[in-house]
Parts: C-alpha cells; structure tokens; sequence
C-alpha cells in the first residue's frame, strides 16, 4: 500500500473509531425505534429531519472553514458533538428527545465533514487522490464492521438490553476525540468574510462540470434512501435480529475492503468511470431487493450493496474535490454533501411512504429505475476527465 501523509492516516482511525461508536448503534436502531412505538413512516421521517440538519450545516461550515484557513476545529468540535449523542438516547424514549438526540449526531457530522475533506485532499495529489478517499472510507467502514460485531455479542448475552449499547458507544467516540487533539492546520490563511453572498459568489464561479456533476448527484441521492430500509426489508422477509446484524456486518466488510481497490480503480480508468460501475451495483442490488429471497441471497445483495458503496462514496467525494481550487476544497465538499443529505431528507420520508402506500416492491423498482437514469446522464454530461482547473479562484 502507498504511504501517506500522517494526517490521513489520523483521519483514518477517527474515522473508524467513530464509526465504530455510529454503527455499535445502526444496526440495532430500527429495532430499537420500533420496540418504543416508531413506525415505518416515522423511522423515515426521523432520518430525513436528522439528515436535513446536518445538510444545512454541511455547506456552511465547509465555507466557514475555507474563509477562516483553518480545518482542525471544525473537525474536532464536529467529532466531539457526535460523541456526546451517543449515550443521549439511553436517558429517555420520548420521541422529541430521540429525534433531539439523533439531530445532534448529525449536527456533528456536519461541522466536521467539509474541513476533514479538505485535509485529505490537502494531502493528495491528482495521482493518489482516489487512493486517499479511498483508504479513508475503507478505514470508516472498517468501524462498521467492528461496531455491529460488538453489538452481536453484547446481544447474545443481553438480547433485550438496547439502551445500554447507547451508553458503550460513547468509549470509542471518546478515543476518536482525542486522536484530533493530534492533527495539525495546513498553513493558515488571512481569514475572509463568512456569509451567503460568498457562497453565493462561490457556486457563480465554480466550473461548469462541478455544478453539473452535483445537479445528478441530487437526482441519484432522491433514491438513496436509508440503509434502514434494507434492514427494515430483512425484518420483514422474516429474518431474526441476529441474521439481520450479521447481513449488515458482511455488508460493512465487503465495503471495508473493496473501498481502497475501488480508489486505485479510479486513479487508473478514471473517478467517473469508477463511480459508473458503483452505480451497476446500486441498480442490481435494488432490483434484486424488490422480490422475495433466501437468506443466502440476502447476504449477496447486501455484498452487492457493499461494493456499491465502496465505488461511488470515497470515489465521489475525491472527483468533487478534483473539480476546484485547493482554497475551496471544503465549500465544495461541503456543498456536495448538503446536496447529498438535503436530497437525503426527501429520500427517507418518500421511500417510506412508497412502501407504507405501496409495498416494498416498489420501492426499490422506482430507486433502481432513478439510478439508471443518473448514470445514463453522467455518461452524456460528463468527461471522462477529472482535473482541477489551474488558477481556479472563485
């Protein structure tokens, strides 16, 4: 494996401690949510108000960072806010504080997501920059598989103790905290103004092909609903609480694995050519999702799934950065991400309202149907090419 800069390797084990702690808590949260009375249409509605406040964030704090010249901050308060949500939703079930609760974790994502983009891009080239994003998510993932794995255990023993998983994540979501304590700021810019008109200026500016690509991200994000609903699809095919953690671990670790073979792929035949086979997999997994299966075929949709991840989420976030200036590369990423999770607030409550009115099936026929669109027009919209425009300055 190539050898990177130490800041992306710290970045790396945040991430996976901090995933570690989010995932210790995913797999279980359907359950959970349903045990104290959410429904189907309830659980959407709770990830898309969650995801609408984190994709309000995403964008500002991203330009925050960019006219202040400073990433760290951002990065650790972002870390530290999510820390501290975990152990909340042991205190109370009202729904109020639930959603209060699961906001405030997605408040931290948000503050942290744009600078701690920045800061890997800093440290990549045009050559390693899909290598990057990609050992970063293969090692976030890698915390995916750890979490739900503890949680499986803790489980066998205590089958009906859910709130007090909420108090444990809080010890790995403490580690990654204090892993931030070591980054270090790039050189420090001459602060600018923060405001709308700037980021007005900014998306006046940017190139053709970054506001293109995040116009069909938008549309692509409208049917990438929840990964509950995966879960939830398990729940009702019959499947017990212990095979359903276990599909999503084996989901986590085909991700964990194939996400820096997916970054190497991408710095060799291209980031959008990468991502257009990410989207194969989407597609494939949803349709296989809207019939009726057998555990076994569950568990290789779910490795679809995986695969798909792990070709699009890294890949996608090193191709927006590759499309502007280094001084803005975390507005951009940013943007990219409230575009993402803004989308993600009307993807939830939809998808559970399709399956509340209409049934599963055609839930995931109508998101496959709308992947295959997208990536018919990132082939006709798009270049192949993805290279920072020299002397880029917004």
């Amino acid at each position: 494996m190539k050898r990177f800069p130490r800041a992306v390797w710290l970045l790396a084990w945040v991430s996976l401690f901090t995933d570690m702690a989010s995932e210790l808590l995913y797999p279980v949260m359907p359950i959970y949510l349903q045990r104290i009375g959410f429904s189907v249409l309830l659980i959407g509605v709770l990830e898309g108000m969650a995801e609408a406040l984190a994709g309000l964030s995403k964008g500002w704090f991203g330009h925050w960072s960019d006219t202040l010249g400073r990433r760290v901050p951002f990065v650790r308060a972002g870390y530290v806010l999510s820390a501290l949500a975990k152990p909340l939703f042991a205190l109370s079930v009202l729904p109020v504080w639930v959603f209060l609760a699961r906001t405030l974790d997605r408040l931290g994502k948000g503050v942290r997501t744009g600078a701690r983009d920045a800061l890997l891009n800093a440290a990549a080239s045009d050559a390693d920059r899909g290598r990057v994003f990609g050992l970063h998510r293969g090692m976030d993932t890698l915390g995916a598989v750890i979490g739900p794995l503890l949680a499986l255990l803790y489980l066998r023993s205590r089958p009906d103790d859910l709130r007090t998983l909420f108090l444990l994540a809080f010890a790995p979501g403490l580690v990654a905290v204090v892993l931030t304590f070591l980054l270090r700021d790039p050189v420090r810019r001459a602060p600018k103004r923060a405001d709308l008109g700037s980021m007005l200026a900014f998306w006046r500016g940017a190139p053709r092909d970054y506001r293109v690509l995040l116009g069909l991200l938008f549309v692509f994000a409208l049917a990438n609903s929840s990964d509950l609903f995966l879960l939830l699809k398990a729940k009702e095919a019959g499947f017990d609480d212990s095979t359903v953690i276990g599909a999503y671990i084996g989901y986590n670790l085909v991700f964990a694995l194939t996400a820096y073979p997916a970054g190497v792929i991408g710095d060799r035949i291209g980031l959008r050519n990468t991502f257009l086979v990410g989207l194969c997999f989407f597609v494939i997994t949803y349709l296989g999702l809207s019939g009726t299966f057998r555990t076994t075929t569950f568990m290789a949709v779910l490795a679809g799934y995986g695969i798909f991840a792990a070709f699009t989420e890294g890949v996608g976030k090193a191709w927006v950065c590759s499309l502007v200036g280094a001084d803005r590369t975390a507005t951009a990423a940013g943007l990219h991400a409230t575009v993402i999770a803004l989308a993600g607030t009307i993807a939830s409550p939809l998808t559970g309202w399709i399956w509340y009115m209409y049934g599963a099936r055609t839930a995931f026929l109508v998101c496959a149907s709308v992947a295959l669109v997208v990536g018919i027009l990132l082939i006709v919209r798009m270049p192949k090419g993805e290279r920072r425009p020299s002397g880029y300055r917004p």
